[in-house]
């Protein structure tokens, strides 16, 4: 997967590096010191993303990138984690031609209780129930990363961009259908927003959203 922030380059003792907005450990399946690649100012960079604590990472810069990079200003990054996916669509009848269902639509499902926000959202998109997405996901509460959001998307043949776009609370205009992740606590709340609403497992459907609340989102393709 790619994922798409702002970043700014940091002296620090051990070297120049950049904070990753996201905890990579709810993100990814991968832990220790992680070999990625990402795009800044237009150049392709080897790097390694370094654990800080607790699923938090920062990207190490090698010296010979970073001082060509303006270090008073934010950077666009795009940033490339391979292997970061837990496979469960080897046995799915679904694919991307032909997907469990088109969505033209969208119904708001309550979730029974917290912590299953994640596999509502995709309950919400393929049309089918909570109880079938845990059985696919093989998660319960508060187990829904979205790394695992991501591979059960797949399972059902829902396509989707391959970067995740943080916002961080900046103004965003969101696509047509997109999972969107606000954090809350230590954990991330998902929701869907389709034609111009917001359906939230908790709340139900929404007609505002207060995008300062917002980390980022994946958009759906339909």
């Amino acid at each position: 997967m790619r994922y798409f922030f702002d970043g700014k380059i940091e002296k620090k003792e051990k070297g120049y590096m950049i904070q990753i907005p996201f905890n990579v450990w709810e993100v990814c399946k991968q832990r220790e010191v992680i070999k990625a690649d990402m795009v800044l100012d237009n150049k392709i960079i080897e790097c390694e993303l370094l654990p800080k604590e607790k699923g938090n990472y920062e990207i190490h810069v090698e010296d010979e990138d970073a001082i060509q990079v303006d270090m008073n200003q934010k950077h666009k990054i795009l940033l490339h984690v391979n292997g970061s996916l837990i496979k469960m669509d080897q046995n799915s009848p679904y694919s991307f031609d032909n997907p469990i269902r088109k969505i033209e639509d969208m119904s708001v499902i309550i979730q029974p209780e917290d912590g299953l926000c994640g596999q509502t959202c995709v309950a919400m998109l393929a049309g089918v129930t909570i109880a079938e997405v845990i059985s696919v996901m093989d998660c319960r509460e508060w187990q829904a990363t979205m790394g695992r959001v991501i591979s059960a998307l797949n399972y059902y043949g829902i396509d989707h961009s391959d970067i995740i776009v943080y916002t961080e609370g900046q103004p965003a205009v969101l696509p047509k259908c997109c999972i969107m992740m606000e954090k809350m606590g230590r954990f991330c709340h998902y929701l869907v927003h389709f034609d111009g609403k917001y359906y939230d497992s908790n709340l139900g459907v929404m007609e505002e959203y207060d995008m300062s609340k917002l980390l980022g989102y994946l958009e759906i393709k339909c």
